[in-house]
């Protein structure tokens, strides 16, 4: 195993980034790791030299060696009138900031809407419409996901944990007097399970239901419209029988 600079081992071998540009900063070379993160000598358009993390630069999360922030806040702020950042095209800036000092930008989107967007949202790439284009991405996962009386087959296949869900399992909430409650959701409605003294029942307990549920169901499932894979099916399907 290939060993960093200060004498650690690594995983694997780090992509080489040298001579590539990313925003102002082109990679000279590498640099010792922070953190278990590998990191790479840069230097900016501007003439400054910074380390940033790969990961940092490959996501475009660092673009400038902090020159950029000032210009996007300053008093001699960057001008982005008439430029394209996705689907929007700034025109002029207003006096409003974010907390972080960042301008606001009157901006036209390609759907006709007017939108206010900092300088930093526009340059980053993190504001790229007024919303339309979130819609529209919400709506083709939408079309993609196949739905029979009101239960989603993808949720079935690929069911997790929920992000809120301090328990650490799916349909498992620990109550205030320390018992968990269980519920499980199926066909639009919710179904309490009951109360468990342990977490380890009330998960035994999920996962009977969603094999009883959700096992039977896909199963019928399958064997009407096939795998995944095979599947060719609208989005909405009457209720199987």
């Amino acid at each position: 195993m290939e060993k960093d600079q200060t004498g650690k081992k690594r995983k694997g071998k780090a992509e080489d980034l040298t001579g590539r540009v990313f925003g102002r900063l082109t990679v000279v070379s590498r640099a010792e790791n922070r953190g278990g993160r590998v990191c790479w000598n840069c230097r900016c358009s501007c003439g400054q030299e910074k380390v940033v993390r790969a990961r940092d630069l490959k996501s475009g999360t660092v673009k400038s060696c902090g020159c950029l922030r000032k210009e996007l806040s300053g008093k001699n702020k960057l001008d982005l009138s008439g430029k394209k950042f996705g689907r929007l095209t700034p025109l002029y800036p207003i006096e409003n900031r974010d907390q972080k000092g960042s301008v606001y930008w009157r901006c036209r989107c390609e759907c006709g809407n007017m939108a206010e967007v900092t300088a930093a949202n526009l340059v980053y790439g993190l504001t790229k419409s007024c919303g339309c284009l979130q819609k529209e991405n919400q709506k083709k996962i939408q079309e993609r996901l196949h739905r029979i009386d009101g239960t989603c087959i993808e949720f079935l296949e690929k069911r997790k944990t929920r992000s809120d869900n301090k328990s650490g399992f799916r349909g498992v909430f620990q109550k205030q007097d320390g018992k968990y409650k269980v519920t499980i959701g199926f066909r639009g409605k919710r179904y309490s399970l009951g109360n468990f003294t342990t977490y380890e029942e009330a998960v035994e307990r999920r996962l009977k239901a969603e094999q009883d549920l959700y096992g039977s169901y896909l199963k019928e499932y399958y064997q009407r419209f096939g795998r995944q894979e095979d599947r060719q099916i609208p989005q909405e399907t009457k209720e199987m029988k």
